[in-house]
């Protein structure tokens, strides 16, 4: 009863820690189980999971998607088209906090094209691209998604 709370416990750690679904965290627990139960590996094991699907998803039609806002201080505004699959995937918190986060970066960090917006390090974690971070969203909600384009305006 003890391991069954511990395994139970763990994939909760996991699935919150990951924002994934319990039964991921579950399988990602016991894939890295041989390790010594390492959360932070089991966490890493989706991470990696996650860009794999990516990459599978990545040739997919985005026919449906959102435009997102930013304006700073009255002076910066930006307009940042994403899309995705379906209209399911933009009612997600997962889409809707990407698309914000996406439009912040362009607000703060000015790229000049979509290529090197990917590139740019996430302003709030810089271990992350904004490539990466897209990725991490597609492996979480298992539909393409991607930034048809932005535009930035200052005053």
């Amino acid at each position: 009863l003890e391991n069954s709370f511990r395994l139970s416990r763990s994939s909760v750690v996991i699935s919150f820690k990951s924002s994934i679904f319990f039964s991921l965290g579950l399988e990602s627990f016991l894939s890295c189980s041989f390790h010594r139960k390492n959360l932070s590996l089991a966490v890493t094991f989706l991470k990696n999971k996650g860009i794999e699907k990516a990459a599978k998803k990545e040739g997919r039609d985005t026919s449906s998607g959102l435009i997102f806002s930013y304006v700073h201080a009255g002076k910066i505004g930006v307009l940042v088209a994403l899309s995705c699959e379906t209209d399911f995937v933009t009612k997600t918190d997962a889409f809707l906090n990407l698309g914000k986060e996406i439009a912040l970066q362009v607000a703060s960090m000015n790229p000049k094209n979509t290529a090197e917006l990917l590139k740019q390090e996430y302003i709030r974690d810089t271990k992350l691209t904004i490539g990466d971070m897209i990725k991490e969203v597609i492996g979480k909600l298992g539909e393409n998604i991607k930034v048809d384009g932005f535009n930035r305006l200052t005053i």
